[in-house]
């Protein structure tokens, strides 16, 4: 008995909570913990600098391209994503003949439905999200929630039918939204320049127009580049 009474005072008297014993594994798993805890992130794992500079986050901005039906908007967007873009493309039907005029696209299958999405890091901590608008009249309702929160947008135009690139203009003079005219240059087609463009377009002077190929990336790096020093100007705080 004097034996057993001693034993259950040796488990009460334990560090661990009364009438518990102690587990023999809990010390090495705090050592585990607080090893893992102390450890440094490995600079060497593929961050970038400002990535692992706490005091410092990238600034995320976010760009609208818009412009007429078959103009480019979903190649731009393709052609810059950093990520893998989503896209939400529809194929096109017969119902769609009578509005959607496909002379000047005539291979072109199918047409964004809501809008197109990409993501690209222009410097270590400048982010751009690129949104492409829907084309066709029937899906303009979406064009203001798309452009809320936008720095400016870049209007993209062909020369054949400079006309379907009236609406986007007009929209984005009556909201106040710096914008630029990036000119999708199509093979096989005159290269007319930047300002004979602007005349025809009827655009203001300070309003930014280049020339452009929606098919490459450098081109299309240059365009937002173009973009973002007109937004910095427009409203530089």
């Amino acid at each position: 008995m004097d034996s057993v009474v001693s034993d259950a005072s040796a488990v009460s008297d334990s560090p661990a909570v009364a009438g518990i014993p102690a587990q023999p594994g809990a010390d090495l798993f705090a050592r585990d913990t607080a090893g893992a805890e102390s450890a440094a992130p490995d600079p060497e794992d593929g961050a970038r600098d400002w990535q692992l500079d706490h005091t410092r986050a990238p600034i995320a901005t976010k760009i609208v391209v818009a412009g007429g039906f078959g103009v480019g908007k979903t190649t731009f967007v393709r052609a810059v994503s950093e990520i893998t873009p989503l896209q939400t493309e529809a194929l096109m039907t017969r119902a769609s003949e009578e509005t959607d005029d496909l002379s000047a696209t005539p291979d072109k299958l199918t047409t964004t439905v809501a809008m197109d999405f990409g993501r690209i890091t222009l410097d270590n901590d400048l982010v751009l999200y690129v949104f492409g608008t829907p084309g066709q009249q029937r899906f303009w309702f979406m064009w203001d929630d798309l452009v809320r929160g936008a720095i400016g947008a870049i209007v993209l135009a062909d020369t054949r039918r400079l006309t379907d690139c009236f609406p986007a203009l007009d929209y984005f003079e009556s909201c106040g939204l710096p914008y630029i005219v990036a000119v999708n240059h199509f093979e096989g087609t005159e290269l007319f320049d930047a300002d004979d463009v602007r005349e025809a377009l009827t655009v203001s002077p300070d309003v930014p127009v280049v020339i452009m190929d929606a098919r490459k990336r450098y081109s299309v790096v240059e365009s937002l580049l173009a973009m973002v020093a007109h937004a910095l100007e427009a409203t530089p705080e």
